[in-house]
């Protein structure tokens, strides 16, 4: 019995998998609470606000994505969102107003407008499914819009396993 050497139809079949997941950024998140610093739960002195931010040791903060928010119900001045940003601006990897959810949306979508999408022309592309990272459902939404006008198909899954999201029509 002679035995036929197996395929991968998937490697010969020319589709380029996309995977937003090899874009998820490389810093480890930090949350930087404001609640911390404010007077009676409530309200925010500036004076000891500058004091404890001069003394804090921000080593721990160093090359990672801060992520600055209160976790109380406190009106908090614009201008201390400033003055933390002041503080780490050369030790974070990068500072954030919001939470983890809202600074993966923002940076995939600056993320992905950088991306030179003339390389997909003609091509059919696989959007990777699966990730073991939260990648946000804009990202794939604005992944299928950028890469629309260039590539021949664009599909969702894995590419032994397949949704069709787009195909140019043939024309003939």
């Amino acid at each position: 019995m002679e035995s036929t050497p197996l395929i991968n139809r998937v490697a010969e079949s020319g589709i380029i998998t996309f995977n937003l997941e090899d874009f998820y950024p490389e810093a480890d998140f930090i949350s930087f609470d404001i609640k911390d610093y404010l007077f009676h739960g409530l309200i925010l002195k500036e004076k000891d606000f500058r004091d404890a931010l001069k003394s804090m040791d921000w080593s721990s903060y160093q090359g990672k994505i801060v992520l600055v928010g209160c976790s109380t119900d406190a009106i908090i001045p614009l201008w201390a969102y400033m003055l933390i940003n002041q503080h780490l601006v050369n030790v974070a990897a990068d500072v954030y107003n919001g939470t983890e959810e809202e600074y993966l949306k923002m940076y995939y979508r600056e993320t992905l407008q950088k991306i030179d999408y003339q390389q997909y022309k003609d091509q059919r592309v696989v959007i990777k499914g699966c990730s073991n990272r939260p990648v946000p459902a804009n990202a794939y939404a604005h992944i299928t819009s950028k890469m629309q006008p260039y590539a021949q198909s664009i599909m969702f899954g894995e590419p032994c396993s397949t949704v069709p999201i787009f195909k140019r029509p043939r024309v003939l």
